[in-house]
């Protein structure tokens, strides 16, 4: 049922009823039905018996790619309104049988059109509301749309679950799931790297050298700021915020902490006397 006995498992049915009632026998921990295509009334009435009797959750997932055909014809066309109507007729119908452990979404693969949506739903629901742009692409592209959309609702306190949808690795669904976490201060795990988009001043290779620190860095769990800058004047100043970093100079350059320059070091000492200086961070921070 669970992966090394710890990550919840969430059954997504779509078209066949009877899956989701088999999973809910089963025991996984939510089952996401699509309302537009699981079959009317009367399945998902089996399904919330089904999940009631074994005390499993259910998100009532709308999709603006299977929204029912008597919302699109009186909207004329998939829209916000249409999106939240549908949702809110799934609710009223779970609250009739009975059953309200459920999260509910109403996603796009219209950046604005799901930002409206779910806009639109907080204000008439206090059901916990999941987060997503649909069908958002590659990473080149569907990164920018779930930072968009995803982030623009949590900035504005709406959503209790997300997910970010990338046609990629779901590893990378996650880091980018990270990420916009910790841009917007919700929870922080890992790294947080600060750089300069390089300006005149820049005497050496300074997106190679972030490269290489984002990399050397990607696993880490510590939560800190590091900093790549590429100017020794301006560049301990600009970041002090960070906890640690490197100011670059012509052929060397300063480590420095909170701001403060702790020592100098040749072009090609940098990274490894960054890493050192993290290692020291994490032995004062208790981690190992």
């Amino acid at each position: 049922k669970r992966i090394n006995g710890l990550i919840p498992i969430v059954a997504d049915v779509h078209f066949d009823y009877k899956i989701a009632i088999m999973v809910a026998d089963v025991g996984v921990d939510k089952i996401r039905i699509n309302p537009g295509n699981i079959g009317g009334f009367q399945k998902v009435r089996e399904v919330i018996s089904a999940c009631k009797a074994n005390n499993i959750p259910i998100r009532i997932g709308v999709n603006s790619g299977s929204l029912e055909r008597d919302l699109i014809d009186k909207y004329n066309g998939v829209t916000a309104d249409a999106l939240v109507e549908s949702a809110l007729r799934w609710l009223d119908f779970f609250d009739k049988e009975g059953y309200l452990n459920v999260v509910v979404s109403v996603k796009s693969a219209i950046v604005p059109q799901m930002i409206e949506a779910y806009r639109k739903l907080s204000e008439k629901t206090d059901v916990p509301l999941h987060l997503g742009v649909t069908e958002a692409g590659t990473p080149k592209s569907g990164i920018i749309k779930s930072a968009i959309g995803i982030g623009s609702l949590l900035y504005d306190g709406i959503g209790d679950t997300f997910r970010v949808s990338l046609t990629a690795d779901p590893l990378e669904e996650v880091r980018v799931a990270w990420e916009i976490l910790k841009a917007l201060g919700i929870r922080s795990r890992g790294i947080d790297i600060i750089a300069c988009p390089t300006c005149g001043r820049t005497k050496i290779d300074l997106i190679s050298l972030a490269e290489k620190v984002e990399k050397a860095l990607e696993n880490e769990k510590i939560p800190i700021k590091v900093a790549v800058m590429g100017c020794e004047v301006n560049g301990p100043g600009e970041a002090s915020m960070a906890d640690v970093g490197i100011a670059a100079g012509k052929g060397q350059g300063v480590i420095f902490r909170k701001g403060v320059p702790i020592k100098r070091l040749k072009e090609e000492e940098l990274l490894n006397g960054l890493l050192e200086e993290i290692e020291k961070i994490k032995e004062e921070m208790g981690y190992k």
